[in-house]
């Protein structure tokens, strides 16, 4: 069977099975197979594969039927141009959160340097626990794959990064992570429930976070790929979906410098009670910002005076 045979009978099986972008899905699983970049397969369209490599795809072809996510299958995924390993430990870093993660290293500077001066002032930093001994300190509330995190010290000079996370699976994989880019000396992780896990002293010019926000009874109806392999505690936002932003509204502040501001993603639809619930609080929101399909997805927010 020819590359191209196994890339159109395999897309009409998925897209049987309720896989979305069914072709897309054959071509990627085809190029992890074949260990190669997936546009190279349209220059071996007629090569006919061998009874291993068949073997081999059809496991994968399986496994994505059977609505197993993508990056479970090869591995990992792409978030912010860096690779990021995926598994059940972690939710699979979204598109959306691309957005709250530039949004992020926009606010704390510039493109990162090189220098190697630079990373030992930041180990410094680091290793003081000190509030803010000259060196910009960021916060990721729910690291996860440590997705966030990464990207920020990968794309911003001067900055410390400390990542938290309650699940010590997720805290695995996000060193993981961190040492595969090449920024695990840039990093402290925590073990811990959210502010809990942090000296009382420490004082961040930025917090971000992509928390738990669905609610509880729509957990059964979110996708497969979701619903069965996503850990349920990073869905789960309690009743409403909001949990975790009343824990941020009322803690937050007292980890945050004067200026500093709180980032966060939100669900669909979560816009209005999250701008009341801050704004409760005493929280200015400076802005909520749209996704790529125009949706409300991220609640930038500063302390008021």
């Amino acid at each position: 069977m020819t590359v191209l045979e196994i890339i159109r009978r395999s897309s009409e099986f998925l897209e049987k099975k309720g896989v979305e972008s069914p072709r897309l899905n054959i071509e990627l699983l085809l190029a992890h197979a074949l260990n190669m970049p997936r546009l190279k397969l349209y220059l071996n369209f007629e090569r006919v594969l061998n009874e291993s490599e068949l073997n081999a795809v059809r496991g994968l072809v399986m496994r994505r039927a059977a609505r197993e996510p993508l990056q479970h299958i090869t591995g990992g995924t792409s978030f912010c141009g860096l690779e990021m390993k995926c598994s059940r430990a972690a939710l699979v870093p979204r598109p959306e959160t691309e957005l709250l993660a530039e949004r992020a290293w926009k606010f704390l500077g510039a493109p990162a340097s090189s220098t190697a001066r630079a990373g030992e002032d930041q180990r410094a930093v680091l290793e003081a626990g000190a509030p803010n001994a000259g060196a910009k300190l960021a916060l990721d509330l729910g690291t996860g794959t440590g997705c966030i995190a990464i990207a920020i010290a990968k794309k911003v000079a001067g900055v410390a990064v400390h990542a938290v996370d309650i699940s010590p699976e997720a805290l695995a994989l996000a060193r993981e992570n961190a040492a595969a880019n090449e920024v695990e000396e840039r990093i402290v992780f925590h073990l811990g429930d959210t502010f809990a896990s942090l000296p009382a002293v420490m004082k961040f010019d930025l917090i971000v976070t992509n928390p738990p926000y669905i609610a509880a009874e729509e957990i059964a109806t979110l996708s497969p790929e979701v619903r069965d392999f996503d850990p349920r505690l990073a869905l789960d936002g309690g009743a409403d979906g909001l949990d975790f932003y009343r824990r941020l509204a009322t803690e937050a502040g007292a980890f945050l410098t004067p200026g500093g501001k709180l980032m966060l993603e939100f669900g669909d639809g979560q816009e209005t009670a999250l701008a009341q619930l801050f704004f409760d609080e005493k929280w200015i929101v400076e802005e909520i910002v749209a996704d790529y399909s125009s949706r409300p997805r991220i609640l930038i927010a500063r302390r008021g005076e």
